[in-house]
């Protein structure tokens, strides 16, 4: 008489997690672009709730498919900094037409593991060049300026703007132009030519009261949360500063998505007093500069001449329609003032183009390529997900 074999519960409880995937099946997934323009390089957020009947914990061995077969490059993404900074998301993009519904197939395998050609987006924190936080995709790059650029003695500069670095490469550049200390020529790829200095640059946030701005000063630590293929997703810390009286610090979340000229930027001021606060965000003012504004789509565009000669440039921000107060100015910045939410938060978006980049060359262009971004923010891909 043969004995049956008596399996362990604790083996029970390991083998457990493989079943349910093995059982569930591969997941689909239905995208859906609601708006009669095209939208490219749209990124598509899957987060760790949708993705549990997969039964794979770890969200880096998680792989997209699209509707031919084709592995789609995909990124975990960890949104939260847990202690363990586990990633809760799962990002991958798309092109859609106007209207156009898309499927793909979410399954589980071995971890991703990327080459260096796969990232269109990176930054970091750049001790040797006085505490810069740069970050970049294939389009456009930024930095924005850490606490030991207050002291340096060759150019101390107190300010919290966000620079520009106008690329013409689609190729990650900030590690090189950094090592090789001449970004201000443009050597083929673009380089610094712009001045953000003391002003808010091309999206920096501040503070409106009694018809003056206040800003932070340089901030004073930074943490990444994600760096690339796909998303940089970083926070910066600035210390309390005045603001009429009161002492507010400020944290600055930035993300940034391949294929997109505009950066995504969400602030929390935290008042010591508990005080009211008007948050403003802040395109620097250029001599020659058109400016627009559409109170309706929540959009402030710029074009202007570059400082060297270099072409032109188109600046932007796009706020909450619903949110925006009202335009305003002060000597060296166009403003749009807005409402925070009840945890002294905003959310909005800012960014750039250069004509020599050859994407977008004219001011037309710049307009309408906000305005359809304004658009898609009002009215992101609608995603669903199901079970096979």
């Amino acid at each position: 008489m043969k004995h049956l074999k008596i399996i362990p519960p604790t083996m029970v409880l390991a083998l457990l997690p493989a079943f349910i995937a093995s059982a569930a099946g591969p997941l689909t997934v239905t995208a859906v672009n609601k708006l009669q323009i095209p939208r490219a390089s749209q990124t598509i957020e899957l987060s760790s709730g949708q993705l549990a009947p997969l039964g794979e914990s770890n969200l880096e061995k998680i792989h997209v498919q699209n509707s031919a077969g084709k592995e789609v490059l995909c990124q975990a993404v960890d949104t939260d900094l847990d202690a363990f900074h586990k990633p809760d998301l799962v990002i991958f993009q798309a092109d859609f037409a106007p209207g156009e519904t898309k499927s793909f197939t979410v399954t589980t395998g071995k971890k991703q593991e990327y080459k260096k050609e796969d990232f269109k987006a990176y930054g970091r924190f750049v001790r040797e060049r006085f505490d810069d936080f740069a970050w970049e995709n294939d389009l456009i790059a930024h930095r924005t300026y850490g606490r030991a650029l207050e002291t340096w003695q060759g150019e101390p500069l107190t300010s919290s703007a966000i620079d520009i670095w106008s690329k013409r490469t689609s190729r990650l550049v900030i590690n090189d132009w950094y090592m090789v200390d001449n970004y201000h020529s443009d050597q083929g790829e673009g380089c610094d030519d712009y001045s953000a200095g003391a002003t808010r640059g091309d999206g920096g946030s501040g503070l409106w009261t009694d018809n003056q701005l206040w800003a932070a000063k340089n901030f004073v630590n930074s943490r990444a949360l994600a760096n690339g293929p796909i998303r940089v997703l970083f926070e910066l810390d600035y210390a309390a500063f005045d603001v009429a009286g009161t002492k507010v610090s400020e944290v600055m979340r930035v993300s940034l998505d391949a294929g997109s000229q505009m950066d995504h930027y969400q602030v929390t001021f935290k008042p010591a007093d508990g005080a009211a606060l008007t948050p403003a965000i802040g395109l620097k003012k250029a001599k020659g500069g058109e400016k627009a504004f559409d109170a309706a789509a929540g959009t402030l565009t710029i074009w202007e001449p570059m400082e060297k000669n270099l072409g032109t440039q188109g600046l932007a921000a796009i706020v909450d329609p619903k949110k925006l107060i009202q335009p305003a100015e002060d000597k060296s910045n166009h403003l749009l003032v807005v409402k925070p939410g009840a945890d002294n938060s905003i959310s909005y978006w800012a960014g750039f183009a250069w004509d020599r980049a050859g994407h977008i060359t004219t001011a037309e262009a710049w307009k309408k390529y906000v305005a359809e971004f304004a658009q898609g923010v009002q009215s992101p891909v609608e995603v669903s997900v199901s079970s096979n």
